[in-house]
């Protein structure tokens, strides 16, 4: 597969996985895989309550607690579905959301250089 196929195998991976494990799934995702690491970028991601929520600094917190303790409970789910997309060592696995823009963050950092593992595998 190549960098974009499989880019494009986890942005649909995590989509499911949103909706899943989330309740919804976002309007817009795009993944990149740089160096060590898998950039995945969520946008449109709150529920009309959350954006409610979002207006005052007790509800922010209320949202980012509850997301980062719905996914920190599905952490392992996640990697696993990661890793049967790429076969990679998985060293950490970061997420933060932005209830201002509406987008979430997830970064995950190998002990591999993804890209160059890629351009070998294609090259055989």
């Amino acid at each position: 597969m190549t960098k974009g196929q499989i880019e494009a195998k986890i942005s649909e991976a995590v989509s499911k996985f949103e909706i899943e494990f989330m309740g919804r799934g976002p309007k817009e995702i795009n993944t990149l895989i740089l160096q060590d690491m898998i950039i995945i970028k969520l946008n449109g991601f709150l529920s009309k309550s959350e954006k409610n929520l979002s207006e005052n600094q007790q509800g922010v917190k209320l949202i980012k607690d509850a997301r980062t303790a719905l996914f920190e409970n599905a952490r392992d789910y996640f990697e696993d579905m990661i890793k049967k997309i790429i076969d990679i060592n998985i060293l950490s696995t970061h997420s933060d959301v932005s209830t201002k823009t509406g987008q979430k963050i997830i970064i995950l950092t190998s002990d591999c250089n993804i890209e160059q593992i890629i351009m070998k595998n294609n090259e055989r």
